[in-house]
């Protein structure tokens, strides 16, 4: 299938599907003309790479965890996958944390704000 063909069928956009491919999440057969033809099996890739972007995961870390899919038999590999992907849970966490914290600290400012509106009141 063509391009717009797949595009239709993942509701992902022709200039993300050509993102994907740019990073070596997603592969196409080439025509002679220059058009990019992709399997069948492509559709269902293109759902995985969207819930591990949905998940947090940047290309770079989707590209890491894709030979999983690829090759499941593995060991190796499933390892890999799996400790990437809880690098990237440990990562989001301690961006929870700092945007808590961060959260806190205006929270401590809008107390002294109110306070300071509730005097000139």
């Amino acid at each position: 299938m063509r391009i717009g063909e797949l595009s239709r069928r993942t509701g992902v956009s022709a200039r993300s599907l050509r993102y994907y491919e740019a990073q070596g999440l997603l592969t196409s057969i080439r025509s002679e003309a220059g058009q990019r033809h992709y399997s069948d099996a492509e559709v269902q890739r293109v759902s995985l790479i969207r819930q591990l972007f949905a998940a947090g995961l940047s290309s770079r870390v989707i590209a890491m965890v894709l030979p999983c899919v690829e090759m499941p038999a593995d060991a190796g590999v499933v390892e890999f996958a799996f400790a990437t992907m809880q690098r990237e849970r440990d990562r989001i966490d301690a961006e929870i944390a700092r945007l808590a914290e961060t959260r806190d600290a205006l929270d401590v400012l809008l107390d002294a704000n109110s306070r300071h509106r509730a005097e000139l009141a």
